[in-house]
């Protein structure tokens, strides 16, 4: 199914009209169910993802199949990791599944480095996201560097607050474990002391924030 020029310049408000109708023209409108997986690692990309509305989670894992969360993709962006590794002919370094239902726009990858030429808001619009997702890779390596446990389950929190707009987390505490990159119990042990200071509380697989 296309999607209306006017819809994908309203998401991306950044790219001119022309590039949206192209846009429209070769790419497809897919709707991803929760927990779907859209990309794997060491797997080619054949068609990348632009974000309408929704959230994709981005993870990589280890020879162990530990989970590292890296960022949270919301509508209006693109995984830029995935875009390096379409634009350099390589397979992908990253996970993309969809954390709740999501709607993209799945486009062929051999038109991304021709439209860094051929159109001046694309290359700008890249230049941002790269700008975007550094600075936030540059939080993620200095939270698993330098802070506790419990400030990373936090800032963990106020990450997916600031990219889903919610105000409450839905999942296990395993799924949050596998975020952060430690135990089950650790995650559980220190939801249960900030329910204490009034900063979370717990339901059945939810987290409210009350920060």
């Amino acid at each position: 199914m296309k999607i209306r020029p006017e819809l994908i310049q309203k998401r991306f408000p950044i790219l001119e009209l022309e590039l949206c109708e192209e846009i429209s023209e070769l790419g497809d409108w897919k709707e991803i169910s929760k927990g779907e997986m859209m990309i794997q690692e060491d797997k080619y990309i054949k068609r990348f993802p632009m974000v309408l509305d929704g959230v994709l989670r981005i993870y990589r894992t280890d020879n162990d199949g530990r989970e590292s969360l890296l960022y949270y993709l919301t509508k209006g962006e693109v995984c830029l990791m995935a875009l390096t590794c379409c634009m350099e002919h390589q397979v992908s370094n990253v996970n993309i599944i969809a954390e709740e239902d999501t709607d993209v726009i799945a486009i062929p990858v051999n038109y991304l480095d021709e439209w860094i030429v051929k159109y001046e808001s694309w290359k700008i619009f890249i230049l941002q996201s790269y700008k975007s997702h550094f600075d936030g890779l540059l939080e993620t390596i200095d939270s698993l560097a330098f802070k506790k446990m419990d400030e990373r389950l936090l800032l963990f929190f106020k990450e997916y607050q600031r990219s889903t707009s919610k105000n409450y987390y839905k999942g296990t505490h395993g799924d949050i474990a596998s975020s952060l990159t430690t135990s089950r119990e650790v995650v559980s042990r220190i939801l249960k002391a900030l329910e204490k200071e009034d900063k979370v509380m717990l339901s059945r697989n939810r987290v409210d924030f009350l920060f």
